[in-house]
């Protein structure tokens, strides 16, 4: 699907929020998850199931109002390899990047301590589109291997809060450039590629105004049995009831 973002909010360095903008007609996301069940009707029609209700009543997802107005606020792009770790960081409100993106992450969030907020913006490789925003909230824990990730090849674990979940075509956010990434559209990043404080605004904007038609919630119930058969072929390795792990890095397509 294409067309542009919902028009009639405006964002700036002293809006303190982003209210939900006026319906908009906005083209259906054409992105499927690879592998993926066939995806059901979005917009909180999607099949019920009890993990993924007790997570909405335990979080506020996709928000009518954002607080923005914390001007200590940085913002970097997630690259996934596949939808069932975007699950099980859903599920387990952890998240984990390679090695060189750990570091890079953690040193955001050191260096902004409490005085700010990172944002972290997720895209499965080849989806065609992102899946949603999360918060960083800790610093990275290097010795921790969650043992819940789809590959079992990542180390270290730090905590998120998802805040949006629903897929956003490439087409709405291919406009947007990064200057400090040799000019590339924003769909274009690597794994923690940063994105400046201004165009993640941007970001922000049209995630949050983008009246999404699937998400990952669509298909809950398939990524939770695709999960209980992993973990039925290595029962010597339970995954921990809180946490989880990894996937990212390359880059993203157009």
């Amino acid at each position: 699907g294409g067309g542009g973002p919902s028009s009639g909010t405006q964002l700036n360095q002293n809006s303190t929020s982003v209210p939900s903008s006026s319906p908009s007609s906005q083209p259906p996301s054409n992105g499927t998850p690879g592998g993926a069940a066939p995806p059901g009707v979005a917009g909180g029609n999607d099949p019920g199931h009890p993990v993924l209700d007790k997570l909405r009543l335990e979080n506020n997802y996709n928000p009518k109002e954002f607080d923005l107005g914390c001007k200590e606020t940085r913002f970097f792009v997630i690259k996934s390899y596949s939808e069932d770790d975007i699950h099980r960081s859903i599920k387990y409100n952890i998240w984990c990047s390679t090695e060189h993106g750990n570091k890079r992450l953690d040193g955001a969030f050191g260096a902004l301590g409490a005085k700010g907020h990172i944002y972290l913006f997720f895209s499965v490789n080849g989806s065609g589109h992102f899946c949603g925003m999360a918060e960083m909230r800790s610093r990275v824990d290097y010795t921790t291997n969650t043992g819940v990730w789809a590959q079992d090849k990542w180390r270290g674990k730090f905590d998120v809060r998802w805040v949006y979940v629903k897929d956003v075509p490439n087409q709405q956010l291919r406009h947007i450039r990064l200057e400090n990434n040799d000019n590339k559209p924003v769909t274009q990043s690597r794994d923690t590629q940063e994105v400046m404080a201004d165009k993640g605004r941007q970001v922000i904007k049209i995630i949050h105004n983008y009246r999404h038609t699937t998400s990952i919630f669509d298909d809950f119930g398939h990524y939770e049995k695709r999960q209980e058969e992993e973990e039925e072929k290595r029962p010597d390795e339970p995954a921990p009831p809180t946490r989880q792990q990894p996937q990212q890095q390359q880059q993203q397509q157009q």
